[in-house]
């Protein structure tokens, strides 16, 4: 056999090989209401005139509740924030399409989301600061929030997997950022969820920004939504700051989903704060990119919807504030009333049955404590988790 090196062979004619290309692909960007503020009424959804309020009015608990969280951190009482702040129209219009039992899949901005589905605003408080008990999610179908990033993912498929073999009639509801697309994690659960047909959402919120690197910067992809193709399922690109638009969006893929088609849906739109309150943006974007969103606005878009269809004169903007302001105080009260840890939690939750020398050291701990009281001097009893 000749081993010699081989040269470069020639370009050949035209064999008919046709390479699939993204510039085949043409995507819409749904849209409800334009930027402009006039929309399209055929789109309108079929909500009463209280729901298509009701929209309103969590768009601006969000909003208030992003501003209280973040003046709280600051003042060291909370351990971070993830602000949603530009991203209300995804967060409440993804949220408000669900039904009761589907299950949430946090990533850490939806707060109106989760507060719409029954967590208690006191227990999403107690999360930030760091309280186990609250990562329970009591009272809310919802699981813990996903601070590894994409690492919900597959979790979420298997819960829908779950649900699917229960027979159960809900969807299983994976919010991700646009910086978990590019996780390996990503692709195992919706690959899973492509296969097995599973009554699965994920819904992501392209903020432009995966902390601070840029969209274009991490995929070559033109769209998130088209990235639903290499795993046999739907995919649906939305204006991710029309409420309404995120709302049909949503439902449509829901309803895919139960009949056994998962869906990717990506809301585009803008993260208009910090990545969180230990990030520095100004370090990696523009006054001017800021400024262009601003004015881009979810709720002020929405506004002029409600102003043209004589809606908005039912809405007591000021009320709401003071309502949801009096609501994060209660909450605030609350949390710092929450029980402290008992010296006992020391020695707890390492067996299932507390063997003996740990019974016999707690024992001594507590008679050490009688005799010196002064030593709770030293022991930092942080609020119980």
């Amino acid at each position: 056999m000749d081993d010699s090196p081989r040269s470069v062979p020639p370009v050949s004619e035209d064999v008919g090989v046709d390479p699939l290309s993204q510039g085949d692909l043409e995507i819409e960007t749904y849209q409800v209401i334009r930027p402009d503020g006039s929309f399209d009424s055929d789109r309108v959804p079929d909500l009463d005139d209280e729901a298509l309020r009701d929209l309103y009015r969590w768009m601006l608990l969000q909003r208030v509740y992003d501003n209280r969280a973040t003046k709280l951190q600051r003042r060291g009482k909370l351990g971070t924030v993830a602000s949603g702040r530009g991203q209300e129209a995804a967060i409440i219009g993804s949220g408000f399409a669900l039904s009761e039992d589907d299950w949430i899949f946090p990533y850490g901005r939806e707060a109106g989301a989760m507060l719409m589905h029954g967590l208690s605003m006191r227990d999403l408080l107690l999360y930030w600061r760091g309280i186990e008990d609250a990562s329970k999610m009591e009272g809310a179908n919802v699981f813990g929030l996903a601070i590894s990033i994409g690492s919900h993912i597959p979790v979420a498929t298997g819960k829908a997997w779950g649900m699917q073999l229960g027979d159960e009639d809900a969807v299983s509801f994976a919010n991700l950022g646009d910086g978990a697309t590019s996780t390996g994690a990503f692709h195992e659960g919706m690959n899973f969820a492509g296969v097995l047909g599973v009554p699965a959402v994920f819904f992501c919120q392209n903020n432009q920004y995966a902390i601070s690197l840029p969209f274009d910067g991490q995929t070559n992809s033109n769209t998130i939504a088209q990235k639903a193709l290499a795993y046999g399922m739907d995919g649906i690109r939305v204006d991710g700051n029309d409420v309404l638009a995120v709302y049909n969006a949503v439902s449509t893929a829901r309803e895919r989903a139960l009949e056994g088609n998962p869906v990717l849906v990506e809301a585009v739109t803008y993260r208009r704060g910090a990545h969180t309150t230990s990030d520095d943006p100004t370090r990696y974007r523009s006054d001017d990119e800021v400024e262009e969103w601003k004015d881009r606005d979810p709720l002020e878009r929405y506004r002029s919807f409600l102003e043209e269809t004589g809606r908005w004169e039912e809405i007591d903007e000021d009320a709401i504030e003071q309502e949801v302001e009096a609501e994060f105080d209660e909450a605030v009260q609350a949390a710092d009333a929450f029980e402290e840890r008992a010296i006992e939690e020391i020695f707890a939750y390492l067996y299932e049955e507390t063997p003996p020398e740990l019974e016999r050291q707690l024992e001594e701990f507590r008679e050490l404590l009688e005799e010196r009281p002064d030593m709770y001097e030293y022991i930092e009893q942080r609020p119980k988790g």
